[in-house]
């Protein structure tokens, strides 16, 4: 069996350091090149159903009901490289545009993956130039929004354990 890179469960008085939000890294199928510096709006959401119960008319109860998945932001160091681009117009041009795309979080040091989450059928839904100004001296930063039908956290790299 291999060894399993997620962290332990922390015991009773200690703790557990948090992973760093700079520490990750985009797999997306079909693009080999990108200097990622965001992800932003990963988010899912249970919409509430409330319901009075039969015969119990002062309690109002609530079941979930549907799940939505919103759009996720990247946003990416402008280059020669075509990749983004190019997915950005199969998409327009409605032919062989929907991608796996992984979030994957980094260890500490940078080197060892040790979870990710999956985009389920990504796609760009949206793209915007960089914002470029002469006297500014900043690097140029592409953003690309991702439609998806779905999210599956995985641990270390390995086995899903959630569902879309």
């Amino acid at each position: 069996m291999p060894e399993s890179t997620a962290r332990p469960a922390a015991a009773p008085g200690t703790t557990v350091d948090p992973y760093r939000d700079y520490n990750f890294k985009l797999v997306i199928d079909g693009v080999t090149e990108g200097h990622f510096t965001q992800v932003a709006e990963l988010r899912a959401r249970v919409e509430r159903l409330s319901y009075r119960e039969a015969g119990n008319n002062a309690v109002v109860r609530a079941i979930p009901g549907k799940v939505t998945y919103g759009p996720v932001v990247l946003r990416y160091g402008l280059t020669s490289s075509r990749a983004m681009w190019d997915w950005l117009m199969s998409a327009v041009d409605s032919r062989n545009f929907r991608r796996s795309v992984y979030i994957v979080v980094l260890d500490p040091s940078g080197s060892q993956e040790v979870m990710r989450w999956h985009l389920l059928n990504a796609w760009p839904e949206q793209w915007e130039a960089p914002a470029l100004d002469a006297l500014s001296g900043g690097i140029a930063i592409e953003t690309l929004v991702l439609a998806h039908d779905g999210i599956v956290r995985e641990e270390g790299g390995g086995g899903a354990t959630a569902a879309p």
